[in-house]
């Protein structure tokens, strides 16, 4: 019994040691020299960050469409225009439609405009009448809109942005015709594009910005 309780202590007295050492041999750390003090700082997080500065920028601008935009109203004209004409404000495609979103002299008369060579070349009096023959669409388009947004024809949900991209494409009557007989009506333009396809391509963006206007026109700035 004495051999063991011997043997334990040395042990214990060993272990003792070995940690003295190992603390001892330590050196201490002097954290006074060490300072951020004088040094330029870079970080990979803007400090503009939590802020829609750049997104307000994008919402701003003409550029073409971009996934950022989302469903906002500004994404649903920038897709259809990419559609149209790839977002070119200075473009006349081979049946003579003219500018960023693609329009008839007919539909331009309507809206005020006579002289197409200063529409083709006034990005901003474009922007003007997409909104207004947009505004004008939606007041003739009113009851259809109210009626219809909602269910579904030949398998696509109808939805307000929908309808109106599809009166742009087709003209507010077509739409009508297509809407009531409930797809059997079909239209399809020169190069073979449909209403449906138009429906469904454009189909829950947000237009709440436009209102219905019955004499919506584009003047010249």
């Amino acid at each position: 019994m004495k051999k063991n309780i011997a043997s334990y202590l040395t042990l214990v007295l060993t272990i003792c040691i070995l940690l003295y050492t190992s603390f001892s041999s330590n050196k201490t750390i002097d954290s006074s020299k060490y300072s951020t003090a004088g040094l330029v700082l870079n970080y990979t997080v803007s400090q503009d960050a939590g802020t829609n500065t750049s997104d307000l920028a994008l919402l701003n601008s003409n550029k073409p469409y971009s996934p950022y935009l989302g469903k906002s109203f500004v994404g649903f004209k920038e897709a259809l225009a990419f559609k149209e004409s790839r977002g070119d404000y200075f473009t006349v495609n081979s049946l003579g439609y003219l500018g960023k979103y693609q329009f008839g002299r007919g539909t331009l008369k309507l809206l005020g405009i006579y002289d197409t060579e200063e529409f083709l070349n006034n990005p901003e009096l474009q922007e003007k009448a997409f909104i207004a023959n947009a505004e004008r669409n939606k007041w003739i388009l009113r009851r259809d809109i109210k009626r219809f947004v909602g269910k579904k024809i030949n398998g696509t949900i109808i939805t307000e942005s929908g309808i109106l991209a599809a009166a742009h494409l087709a003209g507010p009557g077509s739409v009508k015709h297509y809407l009531r007989s409930y797809g059997e009506d079909t239209f399809a333009d020169a190069y073979g594009t449909t209403i449906q396809y138009y429906m469904k391509k454009f189909a829950g963006y947000d237009t709440s910005f436009l209102k219905p206007n019955k004499k919506a026109k584009a003047t010249s700035v």
